[in-house]
């Protein structure tokens, strides 16, 4: 959710002298995004000497014609301001000798520069003092520093962060590149969403001006993301799997052995938590990766927005430069053709899928809804049908023509969510394609048909990709399940969980936060099983900005299943396990569980928020029956 929670995380290696204080400089000096590319200090021997200062500075995550934010930031001594701070790299074994400078006006607490990174290691630093620390890099992994005021952190203090990259022994440094997320937001308790301002960057940068990266088909694509905000944020790729090769939470990253990786799409990253992933681009064109929560890449995340509403002078003033009315947690990827590309097959299957909406469905926000052509509610103008959307059956390696035919008073596009596709037909528009022939959005009363070729069998889902934060929790999602060709239905012993929100939540902050669905309903009807069946629980999460907690429950005993698959790609052996029946999902996330019931019986599936301790403004859960004949 966007709620800005208290956060700190704390480090470092206590102080050891005191030095000489400088003059501070002046607010207005400018902090310039850090891309991460290039390591900080001066490396002699096996020593690596940094010296470091925090400094009163203007950022401007949204483009030198942006709002200015006045915040605290990382330098080094003589150079500019970064956002994120500047990268200390170094070899494991070798020694960081890190000189800290304060030239704020109030005494911070830097934590992360130590040999264990560990929360209780912190370093104090009155206004104008500074001090020296030194620790020797441990366990190769990705790691962070960071700052907050001593007495009261705000939000003048969310940019003073840094990356600390711990790389093995004797190996050269990996080609990789490393991602900060960060966030900046003003609480406002007469404001509409609950927020004054706010903005959230990627290496110090909020989209559409965060840097576009540039890789040519069929590269080995390795990656460190650093979650430094206050929230979780499931982080999604588009078109293509990526490989999770570690975690961490700043203090322990965890390398996973070749049977522990498994393949995503989508993956969570919690509060001062980092991954490291590999993947592949393996076919050209433009693509995104960016936070699934659709507040987070929509309007409350730019700066153009005040209490609320968009300012519409701010947007005037830098709009042409947005390709798609996104903003925030979103990084644009350039894939590169390399040597001949296979043609597709010319023959498609034809779907037909309708858009419409109809005002004041949700209190006064209107409602979506997808509808499948040649069906009676296509027939019938005024039918919206409850959300989800139509289950689309593909068949693998059987090409599809969709027809997208835009009902409504808004734009639309639609994302093939976890389909490994061409990049025209992606979904994000005025960005996925390449060149010239980049996908436009579906204005009011127009069509356009889109083709792609599911190449594996499995569970996905389709949704909006224009004005997300309205037009997914107004209903603008369904699934797709991907059969073995010859097949044109589900099996009879699928069942489809597909958790949403019911309409958008006006309150980011303070609530109250719209009920989760399952199926279309708060409340949804019993679930009728049978003992001794193995059933296949394709498990879906669309909801806008909270998370869902699944509980599969005899009494208050869990029931056991068996994972499967992730995101539509089946899990390896090693952990394809048997294990309790609870899950935590965030929007985007897709998982696949087989359940066979041992015997006859009522059984309780619950779903909704996280409740613990108890929070008034969330949704209640709710109670699904499962009778077992």
């Amino acid at each position: 959710m966007l709620v800005v929670l208290p956060f700190a995380v704390a480090f470092a290696n206590g102080p050891t002298a005191a030095s000489t204080p400088i003059p501070r400089p002046a607010a207005s000096a400018s902090i310039v995004a850090n891309d991460n590319r290039t390591p900080a200090g001066t490396l002699a021997g096996k020593v690596l000497t940094v010296h470091l200062e925090a400094r009163a500075g203007i950022w401007r995550p949204e483009g030198p014609k942006g709002a200015g934010l006045a915040v605290a930031a990382w330098a080094e001594s003589g150079k500019p301001l970064t956002n994120p701070g500047p990268l200390l790299r170094v070899a494991q074994g070798n020694t960081v000798h890190a000189t800290v400078r304060n030239t704020l006006d109030r005494t911070l607490v830097v934590t992360g520069l130590s040999a264990t990174h560990a929360t209780g290691d912190t370093l104090m630093l009155a206004p104008g003092a500074s001090r020296e620390v030194s620790f020797v890099a441990g366990t190769p992994g990705t790691y962070f520093y960071t700052a907050r005021s001593a007495s009261a952190s705000n939000e003048s203090d969310t940019q003073l962060n840094g990356a600390i990259v711990i790389d093995a022994a004797g190996v050269a440094p990996s080609p990789d590149r490393v991602f900060v997320m960060s966030w900046w937001f003003t609480i406002d308790e007469k404001s509409p969403s609950g927020l004054g301002r706010g903005t959230m960057a990627i290496n110090g940068l909020s989209w559409p001006h965060t840097e576009r990266i540039d890789l040519t088909q069929g590269d080995s694509v390795r990656w460190r993301v650093v979650n430094l905000t206050a929230s979780d944020h499931p982080m999604h790729l588009h078109g293509f799997y990526f490989q999770v090769q570690r975690k961490g939470d700043g203090v322990v990253d965890t390398a996973y052995t070749a049977d522990q990786r498994r393949m995503a799409v989508t993956e969570v990253l919690d509060p001062g938590q980092t991954m490291s992933m590999a993947w592949v681009p393996a076919r050209p064109g433009n693509w995104i990766f960016h936070c699934h929560y659709a507040g987070h890449l929509g309007e409350a995340a730019s700066l153009d927005t005040k209490m609320g509403a968009m300012d519409e002078m701010g947007m005037m003033q830098h709009a042409s430069d947005r390709p798609h009315q996104m903003y925030g947690l979103v990084l644009g990827l350039r894939v590169k053709p390399k040597g001949p590309q296979v043609a597709a097959a010319a023959d498609a299957r034809p779907i037909r899928l309708l858009v419409r909406q109809k005002p004041g469905v949700y209190g006064n926000h209107a409602g979506y809804a997808f509808v499948l052509g040649g069906t009676k509610d296509a027939a019938d103008a005024a039918a919206l049908p409850a959300p989800p959307g139509p289950t689309l059956v593909l068949q693998k390696d059987q090409r599809v023509a969709i027809t997208i035919v835009n009902q409504t008073k808004d734009r639309a596009a639609v994302h093939w969510h976890g389909i490994e596709l061409e990049s025209f037909p992606d979904g994000v528009p005025g960005w996925s394609g390449a060149n010239k022939e980049i996908l436009p959005s579906v204005g009011p009363g127009d069509s356009i048909t889109v083709r792609f070729t599911p190449p594996r069998v499995g569970t996905f889902m389709y949704h909006s990709h224009f004005n997300e934060d309205h037009q997914i929790t107004g209903g603008l999602y369904g699934a797709i399940v991907v059969v073995e060709k010859g097949r044109t239905a589900l099996a009879e012993n699928d069942r489809l969980l597909f958790f949403s929100s019911a309409g958008p939540t006006t309150n980011v902050v303070f609530g109250p936060y719209t009920p989760t669905m399952l199926n279309g309903a708060v409340q949804p009807e019993p679930m009728e099983l049978r003992a001794g069946t193995t059933y296949r629980f394709r498990m879906i999460d669309m909801t806008g900005d909270l998370h869902t907690i699944v509980d599969l429950l005899d009494g208050d005993t869990h029931l056991n299943w068996r994972a499967v698959a992730k995101d539509g790609a089946d899990l390896p052996p090693s952990q394809a396990t048997v294990r309790p029946a609870k899950l935590q999902m965030d929007p985007g996330e897709i998982y696949d569980f087989e359940f066979t019931p041992q015997q006859a019986g009522t059984y309780t599936l619950r779903f909704g928020p996280e409740d613990t301790p108890p929070d008034p403004s969330l949704p209640k859960k709710a109670n699904v029956v499962v009778r077992v004949r």
